[in-house]
């Protein structure tokens, strides 16, 4: 028995995670844009207790190659996050609810605002999951014509993310004080108006809701590239990571938090949350047909796309059965850096463009074998300090995610890795994250708190 517990967080995927789910027969197609089913599947995952509810997302639709993302038809149609997440808010009682808001496309007085809105709403269950995002179809969407370069991002989202905290902090936790004697609302001493000038942004104002039920909504972020583990390592309370071994996940995991002492924080007070796309079933044989199946379904135009789009150049013309031509590699990357290397590294092992598509997973490998097996994985990463927990994804959903909740989620509460019932009401009370002071409250040492949803004391 050990006092840690494993996070447990969901990406969802309407259909699945894996490129061809919306082909399967145990999958709607059209439950991208069906509230009931991401009611059902969020109830389901509350079932399991699951710390976060988490929906990713992209400000556009591809307006290229269309036919392919007409076989796969990522972020295509989707519903916007905060809107769904929001509906969810009263249709759940106590997973958190996170959902991405890109700082290159957003200004930091919105996001502040949705974000607070999301978090009174749940009662205090928000997250933030700060991107730059990475594809020129958003930039296009917003005046321009490629995205800034990588490292002008996340200069950019540094800044933003420190508005944002700022805002989050216009309000002493008791400045609304509802005074009906005094004939009074709020204690006029106890707001803090924003006076930022930056770089990027120029603010001067306050933000027109209270402070919120966890002080300020959980940050999560998910850069792999050397500038976003700095960044996560100074302004993130959860990170999901990529690693496809318990080896390189255990050097990310040190790294990360060995960054963390730098910027006055303390390494608990981030949660490193490993990315585990699942496919579960009787048998360890029955899991890996129902891979090679979903592989097998993967359309050719498909799988040059996808590589193409994470190795940032046009794959089409290539034939599948031949390796890519050297001269056809980009110099460098703009986009995932993360995701651009593993392909490059793999090109150079001699594989052919099917092989490269057919074996390449964003950085993951997808765990295929029983629940028991599942078990067993989960607990080796956690308990060799891989992470903290993890991002489940199923190639196949619901169905994936009624296997785990069913099946390995009663393994882990037998073993004492995972709780049995939810202990607090917040997400950072799931988390075991702290609730931050406001900045300008006076800590009992006299000190101003320099607080910030990133726990920093």
């Amino acid at each position: 028995m050990t006092d840690r517990k494993i996070a447990l967080a969901l990406l969802v995927h309407a259909t699945g995670y894996h490129g061809a789910s919306w082909l399967h027969p145990s999958t709607d197609p059209a439950s991208s844009t069906s509230i009931e089913w991401y009611r059902d599947t969020a109830l389901l995952a509350e079932r399991g207790l699951f710390d976060l509810f988490f929906i990713a997302d992209t400000p556009a639709a591809r307006t290229t190659q269309l036919e392919a993302y007409s076989r796969f038809p990522m972020f295509m149609n989707v519903f916007e996050p905060i809107t769904l997440l929001s509906t969810l808010a009263g249709l759940t009682t106590r997973i958190g609810l996170g959902g991405t808001a890109s700082t290159s496309f957003s200004e930091p007085y919105n996001i502040a605002r949705q974000f607070a809105s999301l978090d009174h709403l749940s009662h205090g269950r928000a997250a933030w999951n700060v991107v730059t995002s990475a594809n020129d179809f958003a930039a296009r969407n917003f005046g321009q014509d490629r995205l800034a370069a990588h490292g002008d991002r996340y200069e950019r989202a540094r800044e933003f993310i420190e508005v944002v905290q700022k805002l989050w902090d216009t309000w002493e936790d008791d400045a609304w004080i509802r005074d009906r004697a005094r004939g009074q609302i709020f204690d006029p001493t106890k707001q803090h108006p924003v006076d930022h000038d930056g770089k990027h942004f120029k603010v001067h104002g306050a933000l027109n809701i209270e402070r919120t039920p966890q002080g300020q909504p959980v940050i999560i972020q998910a850069g792999a590239s050397d500038t976003g583990r700095e960044l996560a390592a100074e302004t993130a309370e959860v990170v999901f990571a990529s690693d496809s071994t318990i080896e390189s996940a255990r050097r990310s995991y040190a790294d990360l938090k060995g960054r963390m002492p730098r910027h006055g924080r303390d390494p608990d007070s981030l949660k490193v949350l490993a990315g585990k796309p699942t496919i579960l079933a009787d048998s360890a044989q029955e899991a890996e047909d129902m891979y090679q199946t979903l592989q097998e379904m993967i359309h050719p135009i498909v799988g040059k796309m996808r590589l193409g789009m994470d190795l940032e150049t046009d794959l089409s013309d290539l034939s599948i059965d031949e390796p890519i031509p050297e001269d056809r590699i980009p110099r460098n990357a703009n986009l995932h850096k993360a995701y651009f290397d593993h392909i490059v590294g793999m090109i150079r092992e001699g594989l052919t463009l099917r092989q490269l598509y057919l074996r390449y997973e964003r950085g993951h490998k997808t765990f295929r074998g029983t629940p028991a097996q599942m078990a067993d994985h989960l607990e080796e990463w956690f308990t060799e300090e891989a992470c903290d927990g993890f991002m489940m994804t199923f190639s196949l959903m619901p169905g994936g995610l009624a296997a785990f909740v069913d099946g390995v989620v009663p393994l882990l509460q037998q073993r004492g890795l995972f709780r049995s019932a939810y202990q607090g009401t917040t997400l950072r009370e799931h988390l075991g994250l702290r609730r931050p002071p406001n900045r300008h409250v006076s800590t009992a040492g006299g000190a101003l708190a320099a607080a910030s949803s990133a726990g920093v004391a």
